[in-house]
């Protein structure tokens, strides 16, 4: 397959709001493609949880941008089977999935020039050498970082289906605070992003009555689509 565009390599766009199984479903899309994988939410994450390691007060923009200047040191594998976020050598995969790091996540992704320097940084893993193709979920993707990417999914579901989606990905934590979280969430991410409207060229997966592998396999045949598009 080929790109329309100048990507080096066929680049998938997934978009969708908490709790749409827009990572769990791009990943497993990427492996069944043998295509890389990219969970950009993982750079946010990693970094509140760096502005938590250092006490910053997320309510201050500027100090949140400044942590920006020691972020080099952050690295994210793209292998769909071992997904792996470091940040200055610590392995910090696990610590990013964190309630605490959950709770406050927004309040990095919603400040301006975090999502100007981290688009930049995903744009360029996007077009890195690898594997033929990439598959990206998260904010900005299909609008962004890549609104010329020759395929752009917008993967929703129900908000009871997706509430009761994250409450299975979450251990300890009540339905009541899963959905009070996930529509939090939703509601300060949608202040910096429309993520729940597609944009123009951008298809809508709904997965509301779709089992897992039903979805994963509507997400590839829009993949293969594309490559059946005439050049």
């Amino acid at each position: 397959m080929t790109t329309r565009t100048g990507w080096t390599r066929v680049v998938v766009a997934v978009d969708g709001p908490a709790g749409s199984g827009k990572s769990s479903v791009s990943r497993a899309a990427a492996r069944a493609l043998d295509y890389e994988f990219l969970d950009t939410g993982a750079a946010y994450r990693a970094l509140a949880w760096l502005a938590l390691e250092r006490g910053i007060d997320l309510d201050d923009a500027a100090a949140v941008v400044a942590l920006l200047d020691d972020f080099d040191d952050f690295d994210e594998t793209t292998d769909p089977d071992d997904t792996r976020v470091s940040v200055a050598g610590t392995d910090v995969t696990a610590a990013i999935r964190d309630p605490r790091v959950s709770a406050v996540v927004s309040s990095v992704a919603r400040v301006p020039e975090v999502r100007v320097r981290l688009n930049e940084r995903f744009r360029a893993r996007l077009d890195a050498p690898g594997k033929a193709g990439i598959v990206a979920e998260g904010r900005d993707i299909t609008t962004v970082v890549a609104p010329d990417a020759p395929v752009r999914v917008l993967l929703t579901a129900d908000e009871r289906v997706r509430l009761a989606r994250r409450a299975g990905e979450l251990d300890g934590q009540s339905a009541e605070d899963v959905a009070r979280q996930v529509t939090e969430r939703d509601r300060r991410d949608s202040q910096v992003v429309d993520f729940l409207t597609a944009a123009e060229g951008v298809t809508t997966l709904d997965s509301t009555s779709l089992t897992f592998p039903e979805t994963v396999e509507a997400l590839v045949a829009l993949v293969a689509a594309e490559a059946r598009q005439p050049r």
